[in-house]
């Protein structure tokens, strides 16, 4: 029983996990995005086309990889070259995303959907309990923990990420020093952009494999939250989606028992448990302002 929840568990945090740590590499450079919830939403349903219409899993990660890479290069084009405000831009793509992505995929409601397929590592999937846990899953939950380690060790341990740091901290220090601080930031920026996509696509071919309208249903804005919750921390980000994806799973559970609490109130579970913990973070002045990127949502126009 306990393996099934978390099984579920797991299932629910992987699209919060990827879309996060995306977000937290984007400002962690400085840039505030708030259109994840639009890249997602494009990602799921480029992915689901493409899937459905190849046939290939493969091609439908790429192709939601793809119109997040899409969309998160507009955005860092109306912000970082035409100096665009980064929330105005930020809600416009978020818009944006949901319509588009309701006119693509019109074609696709009620089309069965390809499931990725699980992997199973020799061996270790034979773990009693740890290892169907987490040793029988798809190549987009690998990929989850692949990316939360490979950020935690670019940002902390190469140059690289110190770069990136040097430059959400104080950009006009970084661009005295030589570094464009543009071009650091545009590739955050499509960094970004791909693991939102690669979220959706989560979402419509291993989550529920089928489109549905607007099926990422506000995962992107906890996602957003998520990177407030974890300070800027990448390990604190699995934490957080993990959390999140238990309250998720609790409101299933609760609803499957046919607990006599409102479906509604249910639902909302995941955004009260949102705002409650944002709420928790900003009265503590210093855990909000210890790992904060100091330019962060501040445009730069570097000297002419």
């Amino acid at each position: 029983m306990f393996e099934a929840v978390l099984l579920t568990v797991i299932t629910a945090a992987t699209p919060l996990l990827i879309a996060a740590i995306g977000e937290l590499v984007v400002e962690r450079s400085g840039v505030l995005n708030l259109g994840v919830e639009g890249m997602m939403i494009m990602g799921a349903v480029m992915g689901f086309a493409v899937a459905n219409l190849t046939g290939s899993g493969a091609l439908g990660i790429f192709a939601a990889i793809l119109a997040g890479v899409a969309m998160s290069a507009l955005f860092g084009f109306l912000v970082l070259n035409l100096v665009a405000n980064q929330v105005a831009t930020g809600l416009a793509l978020t818009i944006l995303g949901i319509g588009f992505s309701g006119l693509i995929g019109e074609a696709f409601i009620g089309v069965p959907g390809l499931k990725l397929p699980q992997i199973v590592i020799p061996g270790l999937s034979d773990i009693p309990f740890f290892g169907p846990v987490f040793f029988r899953q798809d190549a987009i939950v690998y990929i989850s923990f692949a990316l939360v380690a490979a950020v935690a060790y670019t940002l902390f341990k190469t140059r690289v990420g110190l770069i990136l740091r040097a430059v959400g901290d104080n950009h006009g220090s970084a661009h005295a020093l030589g570094y464009s601080v543009i071009r650091i930031r545009f590739m955050a920026v499509l960094f970004g952009g791909a693991c939102s996509g690669l979220a959706g696509a989560y979402l419509s071919l291993a989550y529920t494999p089928q489109w549905v309208e607007n099926m990422t249903a506000g995962r992107g804005w906890i996602a957003l939250a998520l990177v407030v919750f974890s300070s800027w921390l990448p390990l604190r980000v699995i934490v957080g989606a993990y959390l999140f994806g238990a309250v998720n799973v609790l409101n299933l559970h609760a609803q499957a028992m046919e607990m006599d609490i409102p479906s509604q109130f249910l639902s909302s579970l995941p955004y009260l448990a949102t705002i409650l913990v944002l709420v928790l973070i900003s009265a503590n002045r210093r855990l909000t302002l210890v790992n904060t990127p100091a330019c962060l949502g501040k445009s730069f126009v570097p000297d002419r």
